[in-house]
């Protein structure tokens, strides 16, 4: 079993600083893709950022120089930061990632979500 626990959510002032991290955890072989969705009230989920297990980067343009995805392979953990917060920001955060257990079964796994709310 493999499992995704995202962390680092809460509420900051617009301009402030958050650090999401995504922890995975159990029989996993290597982890390809992990990346950053979001979903805010009333609308669908959205791309935030992504990083490959070579470390190259994408973003949504909305977060762009705003946003910094980075992992830790050692530690099989994503992490994503967040500074100059807007309130349009807001949303439940979701880690997505593409991992290979030990039986070599390639899978597409989600954590459970952490609230990011941003105020004006």
């Amino acid at each position: 079993q493999v499992q995704l626990v995202e962390s680092g959510g809460g509420l900051v002032q617009a301009g402030g600083s958050l650090r999401l991290s995504c922890a995975a955890s159990g029989s996993i072989f290597s982890i390809n893709i992990m990346g950053w969705y979001r979903q805010a009230p009333g609308k669908q989920r959205e791309f935030v950022a992504r990083i490959t297990s070579g470390g190259s980067t994408y973003y949504a343009g909305s977060v762009k120089g705003r946003f910094t995805i980075s992992r830790d392979n050692a530690k099989n953990t994503g992490y994503l930061q967040m500074n100059s917060l807007k309130p349009e920001d807001t949303a439940v955060y979701y880690c997505n990632a593409d991992i290979f257990d030990t039986r070599f079964t390639k899978n597409d796994y989600w954590g459970q979500g952490t609230q990011v709310t941003v105020s004006s």
